[in-house]
């Protein structure tokens, strides 16, 4: 999820700023990038999209780096997932 609302994001507001839309486009463009914003930040409060990205076998934490997020924020979601995985599986019997 994570990554596909940052292509969208940077199409929005490639959009909003493109003069070769009207401005009513370009200002539809400018609103739907603020809502998408708003649910942006609401995964920050999810523990869940944190995990399941570096749980992809994909992006794993090379994600974020790659994307420029910071490291003290790539250091609290590792620890988050490797809590995560403490307190479900550590002990877990097989």
């Amino acid at each position: 999820v994570i990554p596909a609302m940052d292509l969208i994001d940077q199409w929005m507001t490639m959009y909003s700023r493109d003069t070769k839309f009207l401005l009513s486009i370009r200002s539809a463009f400018g609103l739907a990038k603020k809502t998408l914003d708003r649910y942006y930040q609401l995964t920050d409060k999810s523990e869940v999209y944190r995990i399941a990205m570096v749980l992809h076998p994909h992006h794993k934490l090379s994600y974020f780096k790659s994307a420029g997020w910071e490291d003290a924020w790539i250091k609290t979601t590792e620890d988050l997932v490797r809590k995560e995985f403490e307190r479900s599986y550590l002990n877990m019997e097989i």
